[in-house]
C-alpha cells in the first residue's frame, strides 16, 4: 500500500482573515478546496491511504471529507500541542498501516501548489535506495529561503539558513515541501515533542552520513501562504499554467453554474466566481477569487483580490490586491489601497476610502 501524510496543522496567519474560521488547506482554490487538489494528485500517484496531520480547527477536515466516496482511505492525526514539522510527521506516522521498514512514505506540505510528478519522485527515491528524498526547486532569488546544496549525484550536502549576503547564495535550490521518507527513518524521529525536519531531522541525517538526496525539477511551484500568492495560484490552475486533476481544461475563468454574470461584465485572468454570486453590469473581475453569495455592483473593478463569501462590493468601487473578509460590505465608489485586508463583518460606507486624488473621506468603519 502506498501511503502519504499531508501536513495541515498550521493556522495560516499570513492569510487572515480568510483563515479566521477556515484552515488554509480548506480554502477554495480554482473551484475546490486546496486539499482536494492535493488528494487528487496523490491518488493519481497511486496513493491508497493518506493521513492528515491536523491541529488548527481539526474537526473541519473530517467535515470536509465525511461523504468522500472515492477509493482512498483517510485518517486524522490531531495534535493536542504544536509538534513542529518533524513531530507532526512522527505523530501522523502512527496511523500508517504498512509494516515494511523500507516502505516509502510521501509527505506533502498543505500549502504548496506544485507541478512535480510524484510518481517520478517515488521512483527516484527507490532507485537511489534513499533514506529521505526531498523535492527541490530553483528560485530566482533564494534569499528568502533556506538553501539545499547537492553534489553531482544529487546527494544533499547541507541545509543552510537564509543567506544574508550574495556570497552566501551558494545555490538557488530550496526545499519545495515534498518529501519521501523510508518508513524506518520516519519512525526514528523523536516522539511527543516539537521537532523541525528542516532544522533538526534533515541536518542530523546528513551529518550521520545517511542517504539524503534531492530531486531537483523546474516544475511549477508556489507557496500559497500569502493572499497574493493564493490568488495567483488559483488563477494559474484555472488558466492551465499549473495543473490539477480537478480542473478539466484551461479557461479564462471558472464560474459556478449557480452564479449570475451580467453579459457586459468581464471575468478574466483565471478568476473564479463562486456559487450564487452575482456579478453586475460593466464589472471587471481580473485574476481574483469571488466567494459564494458575493454581490458585485455595476462598474466595480476587482483585480488580484479575494472577496470572501456573503460579502458585497458597491458600484464603481476599485480593489487591487485586497482581501475582503466574509460578511463584509464595501459601499459605492471606494478605492481600497493595495495590501488592505478587511476583517470579517466590516462595513465601509459609500465614498469612504480613496487613495488617489485629493479628497479623502474619514468615515467611521463599523
Amino acid at each position: 500500500m502506498q501511503e502519504a501524510i499531508i501536513l495541515v496543522g498550521g493556522k495560516g496567519t499570513r492569510l487572515r482573515p480568510l483563515t479566521n474560521h477556515t484552515p488554509k488547506p480548506l480554502l477554495n482554490v480554482a473551484g475546490s478546496s486546496f486539499i482536494r487538489h492535493q488528494i487528487a494528485k496523490l491518488m493519481d500517484a497511486g496513493v491508497e491511504h493518506v493521513v492528515f496531520a491536523t491541529s488548527y480547527l481539526a474537526s473541519l477536515f473530517e467535515e470536509e471529507f465525511k461523504d468522500f466516496s472515492q477509493n482512498l482511505r483517510i485518517s486524522y492525526a490531531v495534535e493536542e500541542v504544536p509538534l513542529g514539522t518533524g513531530g507532526a510527521i512522527r505523530h501522523a506516522g502512527r496511523l500508517l498501516r504498512g509494516t515494511s521498514a523500507d516502505a516509502p512514505v510521501l509527505i506533502l506540505n498543505g500549502d504548496i501548489l506544485s507541478g512535480v510528478d510524484l510518481r517520478a519522485v517515488l521512483e527516484r527515491h527507490e532507485a537511489r535506495d534513499a533514506d529521505v528524498t526531498l523535492h527541490l526547486t530553483r528560485v530566482p532569488d533564494p534569499r528568502a529561503f533556506g538553501l539545499v546544496p547537492t553534489d553531482e549525484a544529487g546527494r544533499v550536502l547541507s541545509f543552510l539558513e537564509k543567506p544574508k549576503t550574495p556570497e552566501e547564495c551558494v545555490t538557488d535550490q530550496i526545499n519545495a515541501g515534498c518529501y519521501v521518507f523510508r518508513r524506518s527513518v520516519l519512525d526514528a524521529i523523536p516522539a511527543d515533542r516539537e521537532v523541525s525536519v528542516e532544522q533538526e531531522t534533515f541536518p542530523q541525517l546528513v551529518a550521520a552520513g545517511r542517504r539524503v538526496f534531492g530531486h531537483t525539477t523546474e516544475d511549477y511551484w508556489r507557496d500559497l501562504g500569502t493572499p497574493l500568492a493564493f490568488v495567483h495560484g488559483s488563477a494559474d490552475l484555472v488558466t492551465g499554467e499549473a495543473t490539477s486533476p480537478l480542473v478539466a481544461a484551461p479557461a479564462e475563468a471558472l464560474i459556478h453554474p449557480t452564479a449570475t454574470v451580467d453579459p457586459t461584465a468581464r471575468v478574466t485572468g483565471g478568476s473564479t466566481v463562486g456559487p450564487r454570486a452575482v456579478i453586475g453590469p460593466h464589472v471587471v473581475v481580473d485574476r481574483s477569487i469571488i466567494g459564494a453569495s458575493v454581490s458585485v455592483a455595476e462598474g466595480a473593478q476587482i483585480h488580484e483580490s479575494v472577496v470572501d463569501h456573503d460579502s458585497s462590493i458597491g458600484s464603481e468601487s476599485f480593489l487591487r490586491e485586497v482581501v475582503v473578509g466574509c460578511h463584509s460590505h464595501v459601499g459605492a465608489q471606494n478605492e481600497l489601497p493595495a495590501q488592505l485586508r478587511l476583517s470579517c463583518g466590516i462595513r465601509i460606507p459609500a465614498q469612504g476610502v480613496r487613495v488617489s486624488g485629493t479628497a479623502v473621506a474619514c468615515p467611521t468603519v463599523h
